[in-house]
């Protein structure tokens, strides 16, 4: 070992003879150093473990062990508990420390160590920093603090003094020299711990350094050695010493001084070879602690003296008294137990050899005395609990306590005790208690024993040996009664049988007799025995009596109890005599019969008993022969029993005569009613045949009388035939008058039968119609009138499109206003930071207020502009616009890639306006049918070529989702939300009592504050506290379980209307989910059913629901009053709501800061599982064309073109962009929008877009003018620029259409089962006429169509044909078709037929989707008028507030007026003048308004001029540059915008694309020169 080689090595010390190099000896000077340091840390370590009462790390680990703290704060909590408890300890089992290394708030166990040693008062010189230790910069730096800390606590008398190894503890090389790196990895200068002593008296505070002096007198009068002397600096109160006696001085002086003296004896011995600078002052003296400490043993020694004389008085209070001193230093005392102290201590000391205890005998015998007293007293409570507590006690030291005895122990302790309390003894002894204690374990060992010694039994009892089962029966540790060696065989039987039994019985076959079982057989077996005996020895008796004839013993053997039997005295005689009779007739057939009766006792156990000797056994005796010639037992009971039986029976009929003479007539009775009953029986048996004979004998009759009535008829046949015809007649007439009448009374009955079969045919037919896959050419005749347009569908058609054109008006100005009215919101918000602004509020209030009550009025009510409103030379132009818009509007693919290849910005922008405009805002089906297929394609090309993980969709905000929440949340008006979750928003805002508040901090706030103002005074709880410290407050978690309980409550019935509400979610939001769901898993196969399931609740719930939960004011869901608001209790409910339902769609669990709430995490997994069938179900709808009943040839049939509201200016703009991105939208040169756009050249400006002589080219104001007219909006007709033109065969869906309309008009008026057969067949005149009367009424219908209605021209004219060029032009078109496989001949074109049933199927249920549509639109209008009211009420409102902002600035600023119109006039009607300013950059630069200059050096900013001149417009200023004199720049600077800035957070902007300049230091500055702000 190294310290073996060194032997105690120094600082600087060279203990070997050999001269060393300077290289070596620096070389040992740290090896030195390293060594040393290592002993330090070796002397904490064991001063802490005395400390903790716990185990370090290795020394060489100890440096580390210590960073994260842990050790430090226990230490802490060691000497100041006050200041650090264990809850404060950050890891205190250090579990996260061993997971995962260090954790920043391992420092927080630091700063508790040091504040703990700054609140004892340890000096700051000694402290390390925090760093030091966590980041292991100054380790060495925190042990010499340990030492520091240590010899302080000892000086307190806190702790013990640490200890001295340097040089006592052995370390390898390898281990000095691995820290020898360490130290020099630090750096740093090694503290000198020999100094610590000087360096804390030196820093001692005023009391402490009070203290060091008053120790070092107490040091110098020890050396005096007078005692007087010594008592007086003893009690100085500066020495802060306890219990010192005046009485002990001499003691005192005599126990310090020796003390002394062995304390310089130890520091001579130690600090041989260091010098007084490096020594410690309290090396030699006797410290603080150490005084006390002596004192203490004085006290301690004169208080047992004056116990043991106490004791030995016989007093028990003055003994008492004696043992509760301090000075004593012994365990607890009782006072209630004096008597027992003073009993139990005296006859200690009396056993004592000197008559004397010492401490430690009484400090023993005390603290086993009250351990016994408590026991004595948990006994009279009758505590078990207490008890067995107190038996465990180790100071009580009872001997032989078995753990699982403690319930016997106390149990019997309490029957001793209360057997004591009787007889007068209130005291159990400590002798009492342990006798009871091996009583007891004596007890359970008898019946352990006990237990062994039945096991051999049913061991010996299975193994069948009688001999060896009567040993085991007679083992004394089993204590069994009655057990008689001879019956031993017997014993084997009976108990064997009872395992038996006891096995079936249980159905277990390892089952065993127990010790009460084992008792019974062998008691069983004993009775059997003696009722065995007993019964062989009457039987032998009776037998003998019968050969000798002797019957007068007879009658006393059977009463007597051997036999049990019940025996009549009168039937003495009758006994005998049977039963000589029976014994003599058993002859002696055998002379050498042997002399053994054979009895069975209890029908399965043999007894064997001879006549002759008595003797009797178990086992067939050798050479066994039964005696046959006497009567066995059991024929002399049978012979007993049958007299007793027939003389009982006897003296019965005797005693009831009359009873059996009744019994007698009864049953004669019963036999006379027998034999009536089967006579009776007997004749209903024969019943058919009795009746067969009347009816021969009523035939003869009846016979005979009907011969004679015949030959009477047959005498007169010419009167009979003339009377049976006029009766016939006069019946029919009769029958024929009353149905007649009977149609004439249900004359109405009869129509509705009529009518409901006609009406039965008619449905049949039109069933036929819609569910047969060929309906016949009859029932399609029929229906065809289903295909004319009435008067009323043109009334409808036109209402519906002037309420589209309505609705979409409305919508875009409630949009317009509502963007306006947001924009005021800002404004307002920068007038409150800026005076200056509210001329601009004022301006703006005035276009809102013009636009709110004249535009928005022109826009609705006024006409829009069509093809027509406009100058003819445009004309084709915007017709090619209308097929551009058509294209754009039926073929999806286009507007997708645009809206892709347009910045986030301007894409959002060019949805909000130019999209929805283009689809009407989806106001009827064929829009909403388009626009939803625009929304599949573009989300499916965003997921396609945007979407890397599936997550993106979550994490991100895709352009199509985002587009698709806003056009559902109500951009028609229809406020699906509003009705889904208005009611159960209403309900939690209005239950006042409602308070959800799931923050422990703001619960606990509130909870100080209710305090403060039920008691009136400051709480002295802290205010400010974390999560964790408020949840350790009873009713801070009360009252957060009140709130989770309410939340849940509300949280359910937010969930019940959701779920119920399904059928109210629109179809488009439902749609695109099951797109999106459909499309990612197309893209991601491998993701779960769980993880689209949550993509698409992010959909349905977080995007769509969850905003307007937290936010309902915001989104329409429930009514405010203009300037009203929701309250902040009211928000925090529902955002609480919001949480939780946003946690369980996305099955997210509460943890880290939400842990508080982890109680509702079961709650949140089955939320999960509704809300996960909730999404299931959603995805579950039809197909666009399914739901809207819409397919390929839907625009060619409908009766209206589409139309669409647009103005001039997005017209403008869609051009623009298509344009600018048409090489990505439309790659393929031959694309149709390539062409379209060719045709439609370059973009127009608006001014010849409307064409020469739209606009003044003199006017003034013709810029404002043409941005008004570039918002004029125009109706566009859209119309496919490829439809079929008259000639063009090759448009196989036109022909198709105009083949149907000549058909029908053909079958409508020539009839046939065929239409083959129709058309090979010529039309007759009347067929002609009716042709003719069908077209001209066409004709009639055709001329009160609108234009826009109107067919095209080629349909019309072949609609004006005769019937028979209709036919030729019909087959024709056939002949084509069926080349293009679209038809056939071979089915008599069944084809074409069918596909007129379908357009008859089509036109009924577009008629009710138009009735249903101008429902819905009446709707939609009305709720749009709704928000426009509530816009207007938010304009007066704000109209309001500007006015009395304006009535104060007029009262602050008495120089300045202004106007309603926005000017300011200077007091006199002045203008203001526009004065300038002028600054260099340098001084801007000074004022902190310019920051830099690029390309300029700070040094030249002197030659820069800046001048500020205001315009002429307020907020308006002109700012030139000027460089050397010669101007540079200019640059026109609008205030709103620099407040707009401001408000959006922008700090800096760049002026003349070169000086950088501070937005908010500007706006001082324009404030404070221009506006004397």
């Amino acid at each position: 070992m190294y310290h073996e080689e060194l032997q105690r090595p120094r600082y600087g010390s060279i203990v070997d003879d050999e001269r060393l190099s300077a290289e070596e000896m620096d070389e040992r000077r740290r090896q030195n150093i390293a060594y040393e340091y290592l002993c330090h840390l070796e002397e904490a370590k064991r001063w802490m473990e005395v400390c903790l009462a716990e185990e370090l790390p290795p020394t060489t680990e100890l440096e580390e062990g210590l960073r994260n703290g842990v050790y430090l704060a226990k230490l802490a909590k060691f000497f100041a508990p006050k200041i650090v408890s264990e809850k404060k300890i950050y890891d205190v089992e250090q579990t996260r420390y061993k997971r995962s290394g260090l954790h920043f708030r391992h420092t927080d166990n630091t700063v508790q160590w040091l504040r703990a040693m700054e609140s004892i008062g340890l000096p700051k010189i000694f402290y390390p920093e925090t760093t030091d230790v966590y980041d292991r910069k100054n380790i060495p730096k925190m042990i010499y603090c340990i030492h520091a800390l240590s010899l302080y606590l000892f000086k307190l008398g806190i702790a013990p003094q640490i200890q001295d190894l340097l040089g006592k503890v052995d370390f390898t090389e390898e281990e000095i020299s691995n820290m020898r790196k360490e130290l020099e990895k630090y750096g740093i200068q090694m503290p000198a711990f020999s100094k610590i002593g000087g360096i804390l008296a030196s820093e001692l505070s005023v009391d402490e350094a009070a203290l060091h002096a008053a120790v070092i007198a107490i040091n110098e009068a020890i050396e005096k050695g007078v005692a007087d002397q010594t008592l007086v600096t003893l009690r100085n109160p500066n020495a802060m010493l306890m219990n010192v006696d005046e009485d002990l001085a001499q003691e005192y002086q005599k126990e310090l001084l020796e003390a002394k003296r062995r304390k310089e004896e130890n520091a001579r011995l130690k600090n041989g070879s260091i010098s007084e600078e490096e020594r410690d002052v309290y090396e030699e003296l006797l410290t603080q602690a150490e005084i006390q400490g002596n004192i203490k043993k004085i006290n301690k020694l004169v208080a047992v003296d004056h116990i043991n004389t106490a004791i030995r008085n016989c007093d028990a209070n003055k003994t008492l008294v004696a043992l509760m001193k301090p000075e004593a230093q012994l365990p607890v005392i009782h006072p209630f137990a004096a008597a027992v102290y003073q009993t139990e201590l005296f006859n200690l000391q009396q056993q004592n050899a000197v008559s004397y205890l010492a401490h430690d005998e009484l400090s023993i015998a005390v603290e086993m005395l009250s351990a016994v007293v408590l026991l004595n007293q948990a006994l009279g409570s009758k505590d078990i609990l207490a008890i067995k507590s107190h038996l465990r006690n180790p100071s009580v030291g009872f001997n032989n306590l078995e753990e699982e005895n403690f319930q016997r122990y106390a149990d019997t302790l309490l029957s001793i005790k209360s057997e004591a309390s009787s007889q007068g003894q209130d005291y159990l002894s400590w002798n009492d208690i342990q006798n009871c204690i091996d009583m007891v374990n004596m007890q359970i060992q008898e019946e352990n024993d006990r237990i062994v010694a039945v096991s051999y039994i049913n061991e010996a009892i299975d193994q069948g040996n009688p001999g060896k089962t009567l040993e085991t029966l007679l083992l004394p540790t089993v204590k069994l009664h009655d057990v008689n060696p001879t019956n031993a065989w017997h014993y084997q039987d009976v108990l064997h049988y009872a395992k038996v039994q006891k096995c079936k019985e249980s159905h277990d076959e390892s089952a065993v007799l127990w010790l009460d079982e084992i008792q019974k057989g062998i008691n069983d077996a004993n009775r059997n025995i003696e009722k065995a005996a007993n019964l062989a020895l009457g039987t032998s008796m009776i037998n003998k009596c019968l050969e000798k004839h002797d019957s007068q013993p007879v009658l006393d053997i059977l009463q007597s109890p051997k036999f049990g039997l019940r025996v009549v005295p009168e039937c003495a005689e009758t006994y005998y005599k049977n039963l000589l009779e029976a014994k003599n007739l058993k002859t002696k057939e055998d002379s050498s019969e042997g002399p053994w009766l054979k009895l069975i006792m209890k029908n399965r156990y043999d007894y064997y008993y001879n006549v002759e000797t008595g003797e009797s056994t178990f086992v067939p005796p050798e050479g066994f022969i039964p005696k046959t010639s006497w009567l066995t037992s059991e024929e002399i009971q049978t012979i007993v029993g049958q007299v007793t039986a027939d003389y009982s029976r006897e003296q019965l009929w005797l005693a009831n005569e009359n009873l059996i003479v009744q019994l007698q007539a009864l049953a004669r009775g019963f036999l006379v009613r027998k034999s009536y009953e089967e006579r009776k029986g007997f004749l209903q048996k024969q019943e058919p045949s009795v009746i067969k004979i009347q009816a021969f004998w009523k035939g003869c009759k009846q016979r005979k009388s009907y011969t004679d009535r015949l030959q009477v008829l047959q005498g007169n046949v010419a009167a009979i035939i003339k009377i049976q015809s006029w009766v016939k007649m006069w019946l029919a007439r009769k029958a024929y008058k009353k149905r007649l009448q009977y149609f004439k009374d249900h004359n109405e009955e009869i129509v509705k039968i009529q009518a409901f079969l006609k009406a039965n045919k008619a449905r049949d037919d039109y069933r036929t119609l819609i569910g047969a896959e060929n309906p016949p050419l009859n029932v399609l005749r029929k229906f065809a009138y289903l295909l004319d347009q009435s008067d009323l569908d043109f009334q409808e058609e036109l209402e519906v499109t002037r309420l589209r054109e309505e609705v979409v008006t409305k919508i875009r100005s409630n949009q317009q206003l509502e963007n306006d009215l947001n924009l005021m919101d800002i404004k307002i918000g920068l007038l409150v930071k800026n005076r200056i602004s509210l001329q601009d509020v004022v301006l703006h209030s005035k276009k809102l207020n013009k636009k709110s009550k004249n535009q928005v009025e022109e826009m609705v009510t006024g006409d829009k502009q069509g093809i027509k409103g406009l100058s003819k030379e445009r004309r084709k132009q915007l017709e090619a616009y209308q097929h551009l818009f058509y294209l754009l509007q039926t073929n999806p693919m286009y507007l997708a890639k645009l809206i892709f290849q347009m910045p986030q910005n301007k894409s959002t922008k060019f949805m909000d306006t130019v999209i929805f405009t283009l689809y009407n805002y989806a106001s009827n089906q064929r829009e909403e049918y388009l626009l939803l297929k625009l929304f599949k394609t573009a989300l499916e090309e965003e997921i396609n070529s945007k979407v890397d993980q599936i997550q993106d969709i979550v994490t991100g905000n895709p352009t199509v989702i985002k587009m698709v929440v806003s056009f559902n949340r109500g951009a028609r008006g229809q406020n699906t939300l509003r009705q889904l979750l208005a009611p159960v928003v209403k309900e939690i805002m209005d239950d006042k009592s409602l308070l959800i508040n799931t923050s422990p901090v703001e619960v606990y706030k509130a909870w100080v504050n209710q305090l403060e103002m039920q008691t009136g005074e400051a709480s002295k709880l802290p205010y400010d506290v974390t999560t964790e410290q408020a949840l350790e407050h009873p009713e801070v978690v009360n009252r957060l379980e009140s709130s989770i309980q309410s939340l849940r409550t509300v949280t359910d019935k937010v969930l019940v209307s959701i779920f119920s509400s399904l059928s109210m979610m629109p179809y488009g939001m439902r749609y695109i989910a099951k797109v999106l769901k459909n499309s990612l898993h197309e893209k991601f196969p491998d993701a779960t059913e769980d993880e689209l399931l949550k993509i698409v609740g992010n959909l349905l719930y977080y995007r769509y629901m969850n905003p307007a939960i937290v936010a309902p004011d915001g989104f329409d869901i429930i009514d405010m009053t203009a300037g009203g608001q929701i309250h902040s209790d009211q928000r925090r409910n529902l955002g609480c709501v919001a949480k939780v339902l946003q946690h369980a769609a996305s099955n997210k669990l509460f943890e880290g800061e939400s842990a508080h709430l982890s109680s509702m995490n079961t709650y949140l997994s089955q939320t999960y599982q509704k809300f996960r069938n909730f999404f299931q179900t959603a995805c579950d709808v039809p197909e666009p064309e399914e739901k809207f009943n819409i397919d390929e040839y839907s625009d060619m049939v409908t009766l209206s073109k589409p139309v669409i509201y647009i103005s001039i200016e997005e017209i403008i703009n869609t051009h623009s962009l298509l344009l600018e991105h048409q090489d990505a939208i439309a790659p393929e040169q031959n694309d149709l929008l390539n062409e379209l756009l060719q045709g439609l050249r370059a973009v127009p400006d608006v001014e010849s877009f409307l064409g020469e002589g739209a606009v003044d080219p003199n006017d003034p104001n013709k810029e404002n003018t043409l941005s008004q007219l570039a918002k004029t909006e125009i109706s566009l007709s859209l119309t496919s620029k490829y439809e079929l033109q008259e000639g063009e065969d090759q448009d196989l869906k036109g022909l198709m259409i105009k083949t149907k309309r000549l058909v029908v008009d053909v079958i409508r008026t020539q009839t046939g089962d065929t239409l083959l057969e129709i058309l090979e067949t010529p039309a007759s005149a009347q067929q002609e006429s009716e042709h003719l009367k069908v077209v001209e009424k066409r004709a009639i219908l055709d001329s009160k169509t609108p234009e826009k209605m109107k067919h095209s021209q080629s349909m019309l004219e072949d609609g004006q044909l005769p019937i028979e060029q209709k036919k030729r032009k019909i087959q024709r078109n056939l002949r084509t078709l069926e080349q293009a496989v679209l038809v056939s001949s071979a089915n008599k074109y069944q084809e074409i037929i069918n596909e007129i049933a379908k357009d008859i199927r089509n036109q009924r249920r577009y008629r009710h989707h138009r009735k249903a549509e101008l429902v819905k639109l009446q709707q939609t209008l009305s709720a749009l008028q709704s928000k426009t009211t509530f816009y207007e009420d938010q304009v007066n409102y704000y109209n309001t507030y500007i006015k009395t902002c304006l009535d104060n600035l007029t009262r602050k600023n008495s120089r300045r007026s202004i106007k309603l119109d926005g000017k300011v006039e200077e007091k006199g009607s002045k203008k203001l003048k526009h004065t300038s300013l002028k600054y260099t950059a340098a001084r801007l630069h000074e004022k902190g308004v310019i920051l830099e200059i690029e390309d300029l050096q700070t040094n030249q900013f002197k030659n820069v001029m800046f001048d500020i001149t205001p315009g002429e417009e307020i907020g308006d200023f002109e700012i030139k540059a000027k460089f050397l004199g010669v101007q540079m720049e200019k640059v026109e600077l609008h205030f709103q915008d620099l407040l707009q800035m401001q408000y959006e957070g922008v700090a800096v902007m760049k002026m003349f694309d070169k000086a950088k300049v501070n937005v908010n230091l500007l706006i001082f500055l324009l404030n404070k020169k221009f506006y004397g702000k």
